[in-house]
């Protein structure tokens, strides 16, 4: 019976654009140093506001990469 073995880390995307952005920026950074990107989900969402506007957005996510054997 073979399966896949998989492990998590932690990362903290910003953006001053969206929600999205941040994703995508803290994934796109996170493939130029780790290889077999498979899954992630965000565990929380946060952002500053100023002048009574949203300024930036900040999201805490997990991603998970298969572990080669």
């Amino acid at each position: 019976m073979s399966g896949h073995i998989y492990k998590k880390v932690e990362l903290i995307g910003s953006s001053p654009v969206s929600i999205n952005e941040a994703i995508e920026a803290a994934i796109d950074r996170a493939s130029r140093t780790m290889r077999n990107l498979d899954w992630f989900e965000v565990s929380e969402i946060r952002g500053q506001i100023a002048n009574g506007k949203v300024a930036h957005y900040q999201v805490v996510m997990k991603v998970g990469f298969r572990i080669e054997e």
